[in-house]
């Protein structure tokens, strides 16, 4: 069943605070954030550069595996025999606003929309973005990213929840309100927007469960 989400605002106060503290009265956030060099990951939100950390093994490994089940027939099969017709690229620095540029876990646009895709940051809003939950970030990423992607037009949200091994995808309505396509357990194959030409084995997202 489709359900629609329609999000609050939130206050910016509540981003993870182990993560590096808002900086309040920075004269000028993006020149801040291109001194920190390509080898630091790192945000801008509400003018404030915020350092992240490095991604966990769990993060990485779903990552890698939407690269290989996603990114392979999209981006690396163009014009190979796979679908192809899509840029796609993992930890990606893409700029929406002034005050709000973000990492995104990984992130799509159709080729036709991104005729240069070698920049940083990326100011095209993508067709597509995907965010991997994590306790610390849980809530920026369903709320605030969700909220902030939606203003933008991103036209389609994926989900993915490591701890509860659970893959949810939303799609963006002419109202700007998303769209609750459906949510995947890692015992489920899913054909899921804007990616239905190829099955998707939730449970290879996901690292062997221990014991």
């Amino acid at each position: 069943m489709t359900t629609s989400l329609d999000l609050p605002e939130p206050p910016h106060e509540w981003y993870p605070r182990r993560m590096a503290e808002r900086r309040d009265g920075a004269v000028n956030a993006y020149e801040e954030w291109l001194a920190l060099g390509e080898g630091v990951r790192a945000e801008i939100v509400a003018d404030s550069v915020v350092v992240l950390p490095r991604p966990t093994p769990e993060h990485a490994n779903i990552e890698g595996a939407l690269s290989v089940l996603v990114g392979a027939p999209f981006h690396h099969d163009h014009g190979r025999g796979g679908p192809g017709g899509w840029f796609i690229f993992p930890e990606v620095d893409v700029r929406f606003a002034r005050s709000d540029l973000v990492v995104t876990d990984l992130s799509g646009w159709r080729r036709e929309r991104l005729p240069v895709p070698n920049v940083r940051p990326i100011d095209i809003t993508p067709d597509w973005v995907c965010e991997i939950l994590s306790p610390s970030n849980e809530r920026h990423d369903r709320v605030w990213k969700a909220n902030l992607y939606a203003k933008h037009g991103v036209k389609h949200y994926w989900v993915v929840d490591p701890a509860a091994r659970v893959l949810e995808a939303f799609a963006l309505q002419d109202d700007g309100r998303w769209l609750r396509l459906g949510g995947w357990e890692e015992s489920e194959t899913a054909r899921i927007e804007p990616f239905e030409a190829v099955a998707i084995e939730v449970g290879r997202l996901f690292l062997p469960r221990e014991g």
